[in-house]
């Protein structure tokens, strides 16, 4: 987590104007931007996605971010869910394992490139947006006073897939007749240095920076927060700033508690924010961590340890050596898992009534 006192980016004001009402497309699926905006990225990314990473890595040293290892690319991990019929939609240029870049030919090279291009102007264009806004503040001269959070909801994606409107092969990369994903090539390089992407909780898959900027209220400027944060910190962390409680209902007696933490100690000093835990389901992949210890499986492998502190990109799986361990962080995890299910079948709506004629006619067939 990184606090600010000031920064954001110039806006492009003829192209703002022009997107002023449009929603934005998470850079996932479908990569679309504007032409000019594609342009202004079509050959950065032209030495590929082994050689970014590293380059990568090397800036984040340099700040201080992300550890001491650089996780090795898993060349076969392709997309979470495989979608053959979408890979030939994509056509022959496209491939589903981050291979090595050298390994591409010329074109497949090419059309790689143009799909990190769109993905980078889709970041670009979200960027000057969010300077439109906080223009607007500093104009209404509550930019000071006003808490700004910025943040993602998970990694990278390796997702790759065709909806919607489909994709014809023939038309520009990134217009609207397309539909490209990044893919875990380009994904690898967005997670650097972490393992895995979206959807696998590995940390290359839920860690996200939070920048949090608010100079009437934060007296820090520019510094990191290495403090464990999670999206369920939010709720907390605005009720508490504006001194509020969560709405009452008529079960607020019986709900459970708000798993969330408010983040406000962390504005003023790091490592100031304690939980029990940090729970995590998703899709059959399933972690938890406990301070400086997370245990981690894929949908049906076993669990996996590792010690974050000393090992933040997974790299040592210290699961053989700590068997205990595991066994203790494993029956939290089903624990809480159970806990969580329960409360979800709770408020799960009733099952629709069975209908006698319909099961009476299925009885005579």
């Amino acid at each position: 987590m990184r606090s600010s006192a000031s920064r954001n980016t110039p806006p492009n004001t003829s192209a703002s104007r022009s997107s002023a009402s449009s929603a934005f497309t998470a850079p996932h699926f479908p990569l679309h931007a504007p032409a000019a905006d594609i342009a202004r990225y079509r050959k950065t990314y032209s030495r590929g996605w082994d050689v970014l990473r590293e380059e990568r890595w090397q800036r984040l040293r340099q700040l201080g971010l992300g550890g001491e290892t650089l996780s090795a690319i898993e060349r076969e991990l392709g997309p979470p869910y495989a979608f053959p019929d979408a890979i030939e939609k994509l056509g022959p240029h496209e491939v589903n394992r981050p291979v090595p870049w050298s390994s591409l030919t010329p074109a497949q090279r090419e059309f790689q490139t143009a799909k990190m291009a769109i993905h980078a102007a889709m970041v670009d264009r979200l960027d000057r947006e969010i300077g439109r806004v906080l223009e607007q503040l500093r104009a209404m001269g509550q930019l000071d006073h006003t808490l700004v959070l910025f943040l993602s909801d998970n990694g990278g994606s390796a997702e790759m897939m065709v909806r919607g409107d489909g994709h014809d092969p023939h038309a520009a990369p990134g217009s609207a007749a397309t539909y490209l994903s990044l893919g875990p090539g380009w994904s690898s390089v967005a997670n650097t240095p972490f393992r895995r992407h979206k959807t696998w909780v590995h940390e290359g898959g839920i860690s996200t920076p939070l920048v949090v900027h608010w100079p009437a209220g934060i007296k820090a400027r520019g510094e990191l927060r290495h403090t464990p944060g999670h999206v369920i910190d939010i709720v907390p962390t605005i009720l508490e700033l504006a001194q509020g409680k969560p709405p009452a209902s008529r079960d607020t007696a019986t709900a459970p508690a708000h798993p969330g933490r408010s983040l406000v100690p962390a504005f003023a000093k790091d490592n100031s924010l304690h939980r029990d835990t940090l729970w995590f389901l998703h899709e059959g992949n399933r972690a938890l961590r406990v301070g400086d210890w997370k245990l981690v499986a894929a949908a049906n492998q076993p669990w996996e340890l590792y010690h974050l502190a000393t090992d933040r990109a997974e790299t040592r799986d210290l699961a053989s050596k700590n068997p205990e361990k595991v066994r203790d962080l494993a029956n939290t995890w089903t624990r809480l898992t159970d806990t969580h299910r329960q409360w979800a079948d709770r408020d799960a709506p009733p099952e629709p009534p069975a209908n006698p004629g319909k099961a009476a006619k299925r009885a005579r067939k």
